[in-house]
């Protein structure tokens, strides 16, 4: 089974909505970290160039990677500049800590009971 990383940093503030939209998607699990950096356009006016925003990590099937990527971009963008980045990295395995096996692909729920 194929995994990939995907990890988007985006405006704190749309959290909200992203994580919204990744349980519609399906998504089981996702770490969130607040980080402060800047990017593409500086304000060079200020004496501190870091930006607050937050990274989203989540771990899925690398056939689902490209989907996620364009739900976060979607919910994310604003149009502005400062709106983040997405990165969609291969993961070659994953494993849980807990019982030490590595992961496999999740089976379809029966929603029928």
């Amino acid at each position: 089974m194929k995994y990939a990383k995907v990890t988007a940093i985006v405006r704190a503030e749309l959290l909200t909505t992203i994580e919204q939209r990744m349980v519609s998607e399906g998504v089981n699990g996702m770490s969130v970290t607040e980080v402060r950096g800047f990017g593409e356009l500086k304000d060079f006016f200020k004496k501190d160039l870091l930006t607050r925003h937050v990274r989203i990590e989540i771990f899925t099937l690398a056939e689902r990677a490209d989907t996620l990527a364009r739900a976060i971009m979607a919910e994310a963008g604003t149009g502005e500049s400062g709106d983040g980045i997405v990165a969609v990295l291969p993961a070659q395995q994953v494993y849980r800590i807990r019982t030490r096996a590595a992961l496999e692909a999740p089976q379809p729920r029966d929603d029928t009971d």
